[in-house]
């Protein structure tokens, strides 16, 4: 199967990387990589409007699908939860179905439940494309996509040499799942996730993968240092003694990325928590890409919108 999902009616949607092949995650990225080289057609989409419908807080990810579409020539609707009609119990498919009937073919979609997206997907029209951009612990498609570039770029094609540590709260983590499905796919040749026991998944997301508790370990000779936010919101009981302790197991420093291979990368799709996962010498030190990954997200998700509602 490809990344995409073709649906009845000719509409095709990114709603996870599960179950992308090796083919289309490349594709995807060299075409996100002429993007990022400025090699595009500025009016590919327009005529076309697309929605970023988020219904959580979001940075780094709703700006980014904004300028893609406005960069591509398309219209850009901004849809904020907190000051729509979901606040007088409107649901999330009436609100879209309504967008929808005001001529919009393209939705960007978060939301805080697991599967929220697919859901959503299975009621459009023909010809509407919805793009996940993140649904509760889910998946993160297009951040996955914008990780695989940024390692891409600094590693080269060849994933069968890259050794890969994913740090931290992966049980929460929608990011951690995208990364490691993408990793698979591109056939990495060692993907290592570590944490606490407790911020670890026992669902099958880490199959294939070297699990372990210990970070100086973990980080032996490692390429890439992928490190995730500590996600308490997503909470339901306290799973760490306290951030303090958490920050001595877990939290990445200047020290402890010495363990890792001279040339490794340090990575965080954000927000950070400086001084619990990370310290602001590593987050802004010379391994850091983390900067990288946000302009990288720029052009994937311009690759992205551009595949879908153009073909």
């Amino acid at each position: 199967m490809t990344t995409f999902v073709s649906a009845p009616g000719g509409s095709r949607h990114l709603l996870s990387l599960r179950e992308a092949t090796r083919d289309s995650l490349e594709a995807l990225l060299i075409r996100a990589q002429a993007f990022a080289e400025g090699h595009y057609d500025h009016r590919a989409l327009a005529g076309t409007a697309v929605c970023t419908l988020f219904f959580e807080p979001s940075t780094r990810t709703r700006l980014s699908f904004q300028l893609a579409v406005q960069q591509l020539g398309a219209h850009v609707l901004s849809f904020d939860a907190s000051t729509s009609s979901t606040t007088k119990g409107e649901t999330a498919l009436d609100t879209l179905k309504n967008i929808e009937a005001m001529g919009v073919r393209g939705f960007v979609v978060r939301h805080r439940d697991d599967g929220a997206v697919a859901e959503l997907a299975a009621h459009v029209r023909p010809g509407t494309c919805l793009v996940n951009a993140g649904d509760g612990r889910s998946a993160h498609p297009t951040q996955g996509l914008l990780d695989m570039l940024t390692l891409r770029q600094a590693k080269g094609n060849d994933f069968s040499r890259l050794r890969v540590a994913i740090v931290g709260d992966i049980k929460h983590s929608r990011v951690a799942r995208s990364d490691v499905q993408a990793l698979r796919a591109l056939g990495a040749g060692e993907i290592r996730a570590v944490g606490p026991a407790s911020l670890l998944p026992d669902d099958g997301t880490l199959d294939g993968c070297i699990v372990g508790h210990d970070l100086d370990a973990a980080l032996d000779g490692v390429d890439a240092v992928m490190m995730l936010r500590l996600q308490r919101e997503r909470m339901e009981e306290g799973l760490v003694d306290s951030l303090e302790d958490y920050h001595r197991d877990y939290g990445l420093t200047v020290a402890r990325l010495k363990r890792a291979a001279p040339d490794a990368v340090v990575m965080h799709p954000g927000p950070m928590n400086r001084g619990v996962e990370i310290t602001d010498e590593v987050a802004d030190g010379p391994q850091s890409l983390i900067l990288t990954q946000v302009a990288n997200g720029v052009a994937v998700r311009m690759a992205v919108l551009e595949t879908l509602l153009k073909g």
